[in-house]
C-alpha cells in the first residue's frame, strides 16, 4: 500500500477565523478554502468555472439563477440543499439572516438576497436592479455553507470548526500554531493527490525560507527576491513566480489634515522613486502601478502612466496646499507582504526628505490594522497606512467600489464624481458603456491621488522537488492544485 502523500505548508500569517464570511484577507482563504467552495469558482487564468452548481443564467436584470448540483455532501455526512446556498448568499448580504455583520458584503455589491426556485433545483440571487456583476462575484466570493449547521452553533465555535463540501476536511486546528486538514473521502468532485496537509506561519522571511531547507516545510510562500537563487542553487528546490492580482498602496483618508488637499496627496506620490523601489527592494519582482487597476482587468486605463519621482514638484505641490511642515506617519502592516514592510520604509523615507514634509513609517500587527480598517468607521481608520489588496474578480469595481466610495466597509475616499460613476457601473449591462465609465473612474483615482500608488505584487514561492504545482494570479495557495512530481 502506498504511503499517504502528506506535505506542509508555510505562509506568512495564521487565518483569523475558519468562518468563511467573516474576514477579509488571503491567508485566511488559503485555509478555509480547503474545505469550503463557491457557488462557482475560477479556473487558473480566472475564468469562470462550474462549482457547487453546474448552469448559471440571467433570467431578468435583477436576477441570476444556478443551478445546483445534487450530488454533494458536507463533511459532517449532511446533503448540500439549494436552501444552503440561498442562505449562504444571505448571510453575507443581510445581517439578520445569520447572525453576522460580513465584512464581506461589499464583495456582493448590488445584491439583495437569494431564493430557492420552486420545483427545481436551483436558486436566485436577487439584485436592487441590473448587476452586471453578479456572476464574477458568485465566482469569487459567497463560499457555501450548512444552514443547518450554522444555525445550530454561536459565531465563537464557527470561527474554530469547519464543515464545507471541499475536497478535504478539518483533522485539527490550534489557533496561531497551525491547521491540519484531511482528504474527505466522500468529495464529489476530482480526488487531490495530497492526502494530508498541515498549513503554518511564519512572518520571518529567514525563517520560511530556513524552514524549506531544512525539510521542515515543501512549500513556502512570499520569497523574498535575495533568497531566490539560494532556493534554486539547492538539489530538489526550485522557485515558481507569477504576478498577482494584489496591488499595494498607502491610500490617505480624504477629509482629514493635510490629505483633504487633492496637490498634498498628489505631493506624495511624486515625492517616491517607486521605480527604485522596485529595483533595489524587489530585485525586479514587481509593476508600478498608477491607478486602482491592473492590466487585463474591465475598465483598466491603459492612458495613465505611474507618477513619476520628482521631489521639486512634490515640495511645490505642498506649499499649494498650505501644509508646509506636515509631520506624518504611514502605518504598515508587518510581515504581510512581499518585502512590503521595506517598500513602506522606503516610501516613508522619499517623504520625509522633502524639505517641507516629516514622515516616519510605523510598524503595525497585521490583524489589528485590518480590524481597524475593516469596521466601517471611517474614525478609526489612520490617516496615512499601508495595504495591499486583492481582486479576484478581474473587474475594476471590485477594488474602486470598496475603497473610493462611500459606505463600505474599508472606504477611504468619496466624492460626488465618483458617486455618480459608481452608481453607473453597478448598473450598467452593456460591456462597452461600462468599460468607458469604468476607466473615468480610474483616471478620476488617478487624478485626485487617492493613494500613494505602489506595486503590483509579484508571488514568489519556493518549493520541494516533490510537488508539481503552479501557482495561481489569485494567490489561493491550495493543496488541492498541487500534486506528487
Amino acid at each position: 500500500m502506498d504511503e499517504p502523500f502528506e506535505i506542509t505548508m508555510t505562509q506568512r500569517q495564521d487565518p483569523t477565523t475558519l468562518d468563511p464570511h467573516n474576514h477579509r484577507e488571503t491567508p485566511t482563504d488559503n485555509v478555509v478554502l480547503h474545505s469550503y467552495e463557491g457557488i462557482l469558482w475560477r479556473g487558473p487564468e480566472g475564468e469562470i468555472i462550474e462549482s457547487l452548481a453546474t448552469e448559471w443564467e440571467v433570467v431578468e436584470d435583477n436576477r441570476h439563477r444556478f443551478t445546483i448540483r445534487d450530488d454533494v455532501q458536507f463533511h459532517d455526512g449532511s446533503s448540500l440543499e439549494p436552501s444552503d446556498c440561498a442562505f449562504t448568499i444571505q448571510r453575507i448580504v443581510d445581517p439578520e439572516a445569520g447572525g453576522l455583520e460580513s465584512p464581506q458584503r461589499d464583495q456582493l455589491a448590488g445584491t439583495t438576497g437569494a431564493e430557492v426556485v420552486d420545483g427545481e433545483r436551483a436558486i436566485d440571487m436577487l439584485s436592487g436592479g441590473p448587476n452586471p456583476m453578479a456572476f464574477q462575484n458568485i465566482a469569487s466570493y459567497a463560499h457555501v455553507v450548512s444552514e443547518d449547521w450554522i444555525s445550530e452553533r454561536d459565531n465563537e465555535e464557527i470561527a474554530v470548526e469547519m464543515n464545507g463540501t471541499g475536497p478535504y476536511r478539518l483533522a485539527d486546528y490550534e489557533p496561531e500554531e497551525y491547521v491540519r486538514l484531511e482528504k474527505f473521502e466522500d468529495y464529489w468532485g476530482e480526488e487531490p493527490d495530497v492526502d494530508r496537509v498541515e498549513i503554518i506561519a511564519a512572518a520571518e522571511d529567514s525563517t520560511r525560507v530556513s524552514q524549506l531547507l531544512a525539510g521542515e516545510t515543501d512549500i513556502i510562500s512570499a520569497v523574498p527576491p535575495n533568497d531566490a537563487g539560494r532556493i534554486e542553487s539547492e538539489d530538489g528546490m526550485s522557485i515558481a513566480d507569477i504576478g498577482s492580482t494584489r496591488i499595494l498602496m498607502c491610500p490617505m483618508v480624504y477629509n482629514e489634515e493635510p490629505f483633504d488637499s487633492v496637490e498634498f496627496r498628489q505631493a506624495m506620490n511624486y515625492a517616491i522613486d517607486l521605480d527604485q523601489m522596485i529595483d533595489e527592494i524587489l530585485r525586479g519582482f514587481g509593476v508600478p502601478t498608477g491607478q486602482p487597476t491592473l492590466p487585463g482587468y474591465n475598465g483598466h486605463n491603459s492612458d495613465l502612466e505611474p507618477y513619476p519621482y520628482d521631489p521639486d514638484e512634490a515640495e511645490s505641490l505642498v506649499e499649494q496646499s498650505g501644509y508646509a511642515g506636515a509631520e506624518l506617519e504611514l502605518e504598515y502592516p508587518a510581515g504581510r507582504y512581499l518585502l512590503n514592510d521595506e517598500l513602506a520604509q522606503a516610501a516613508a523615507g522619499f517623504i520625509d526628505d522633502l524639505e517641507n514634509v516629516s514622515c516616519e513609517a510605523v510598524s503595525r500587527d497585521f490583524g489589528t490594522l485590518a480590524g481597524e480598517l475593516l469596521d466601517g468607521d471611517l474614525s478609526t481608520t489612520p490617516s496615512f497606512y499601508n495595504i495591499g489588496w486583492g481582486n479576484t474578480t478581474f473587474d475594476a469595481s471590485q477594488t474602486l467600489t470598496p475603497f473610493l466610495t462611500e459606505g463600505t466597509a474599508i472606504y477611504h475616499y468619496r466624492s460626488d464624481e465618483m458617486e455618480q460613476l459608481k452608481e453607473q457601473w453597478q448598473v450598467e449591462t452593456n460591456a462597452d458603456e461600462r468599460e468607458q465609465i469604468l476607466q473615468e473612474a480610474n483616471q478620476l483615482a488617478h487624478d485626485e491621488a487617492v493613494w500613494v500608488f505602489l506595486n503590483r505584487e509579484w508571488l514568489v514561492y519556493g518549493i520541494n522537488g516533490r510537488i508539481d504545482w503552479d501557482p495561481r494570479q489569485d494567490e489561493y495557495f491550495l493543496a488541492q492544485g498541487m500534486n506528487q512530481a
